[in-house]
């Protein structure tokens, strides 16, 4: 006999009904077809493999520390389990007719190591099985986007270096506003992704909470140590309420809005590099290779990257809504709704796992290009060296000078060195002088390494 679900005493594994699960000996009669496919899950939860075999390795400890297995039966299943991971990892089972991963997991162990099986869910409810495989996955996850995030704001330090001595016009409503360099509007994108791989690292510590050990909603009936739990598999506290434990999706719902708002910041870098692109702007160029083309216009360039992020921002916002929606009328303890919030999750990982590698690898290009910024940057440098080479200011320089450089220079040039002016005047913390867009840079290259 075995414990699972709402902790009813059920049939060993092998012995339960179909389509029924692990809970099948509460019933006489079979699920009805139509409930069957609304009731699997193992289409979504298949990937929580690794999580549930670790898992159950580490509730096999606990038992066995307990006293409610021997050290025969804890090394016989620990075996076995090993085997169920190896067929799992070879593709075994991901188009299995079993209700969910769990079940799987346990179908498969049975298979090894025949009735023993059974014994792997005493003390422990499907409850606290669930929040714990999807709290180590969200652990796992939380740290790929960290990593993801980390190398896309790498990605503007470099822009931003790139553009020190880069003067462009800085917008507001849309219009020319104010002469900025290049270098702030790059670090403008890079201090909220900032925040964004702060919000993804509290995520992770809302998820390192171990819910194992609190059974369907008031604990487990046996001495199981849970504090040995929590450092086996890695968590970073036990949880203090078990039924408040099996129903927190609290920490899901803080990586959804993490996606979400991370997916609005690349939405907007996506748009000012849509615009930035243009002809109309032309301030930046992006490489080949995250561009396209057209079959009826050979003259367009096309920045998909950029729209293709601003197209995945809405999927990572209506995720948030959905799981907000999901969870805002539930009554306390476990309820079956939750099993809407791995899909949400999944995807907004995917997603944001998806958009980040190619956010990055376009501004790398733009960067190894060399020409991510206006092409006159060059001939005002061949100006700036005739300069020092007669030995006076740039802007004592005679027009013809300029123009014998290129014919696009006007008598309204001269303009222009009002705007260094104007920029080396804006050296305050945080400004666009040059001083403390330098400052600026040092702090984000410190807090990008933190």
């Amino acid at each position: 006999m075995s414990q699972t679900g709402d902790g009813v005493p059920t049939p060993d594994v092998a012995n339960s009904n179909e389509g029924g699960g692990l809970w099948g000996g509460r019933f006489k009669e079979g699920m009805a077809e139509a409930m069957i496919p609304l009731n699997r899950s193992l289409g979504v939860d298949f990937r929580l493999w690794p999580q549930d075999v670790r898992g159950s390795q580490a509730w096999v400890n606990a038992l066995e520390g307990a006293g409610v297995l021997t050290l025969e039966e804890g090394a016989t299943l620990r075996e076995g389990l090993e085997a169920v991971a190896s067929r799992l990892a070879g593709g075994e089972g991901s188009g299995a007719d079993e209700e969910d991963i769990h079940t799987l997991v346990e179908h498969l162990l049975q298979e090894e190591v025949g009735p023993l099986a059974g014994k792997l869910h005493t003390g422990r409810s499907r409850n606290d099985q669930v929040a714990t495989d999807f709290r180590l996955w969200g652990m796992g996850a939380s740290r790929a986007l960290e990593d993801e995030v980390t190398g896309a704001l790498r990605a503007l330090l470099e822009l931003a270096k790139a553009g020190l001595d880069l003067i462009i016009p800085g917008y507001t409503h849309l219009q020319q506003a104010q002469p900025i360099l290049a270098a702030h509007w790059a670090l403008s994108h890079f201090w909220p992704l900032l925040r964004d791989r702060d919000r993804i690292r509290t995520a992770w510590e809302e998820a390192s909470v171990l819910p194992l050990g609190s059974g369907a909603l008031a604990g487990c009936p046996f001495p199981v140590d849970r504090e040995m739990l929590r450092k086996e598999l890695g968590f970073a506290r036990v949880s203090e309420n078990s039924l408040d434990s099996v129903s927190d999706r609290d920490w899901a719902a803080s990586m959804a809005f993490a996606g979400a708002l991370l997916g609005t910041h690349l939405s907007r870098l996506g748009e000012d590099l849509v615009l930035f692109s243009s002809r109309e702007f032309g301030l930046l160029r992006l490489s080949d290779g995250f561009s396209t083309g057209s079959s009826l216009m050979p003259q367009k360039r096309n920045p998909d990257i950029a729209e293709l992020v601003r197209g995945k921002s809405g999927r990572l916002v209506g995720n948030l809504t959905g799981l907000l929606t999901l969870l805002k009328g539930l009554p306390t303890g476990y309820n079956r709704d939750l099993q809407e919030d791995k899909a949400i999750l999944f995807d907004t990982v995917d997603t944001a796992l998806l958009v980040l590698p190619a956010v990055r690898g376009a501004i790398e290009g733009a960067v190894r290009k060399g020409v991510p910024f206006r092409e006159s940057h060059e001939v005002v440098g061949k100006v700036v060296r005739l300069a020092e080479e007669e030995g006076v200011l740039l802007s004592d320089l005679p027009l013809q000078s300029f123009q014998a450089t290129h014919s696009a220079f006007l008598e309204d040039l001269f303009e222009s060195f009002s705007w260094e002016r104007s920029i080396s005047a804006r050296s305050v913390p945080g400004g666009t002088g040059p001083v403390a867009v330098r400052e600026q840079l040092r702090q984000a290259l410190g807090a990008v390494e933190a």
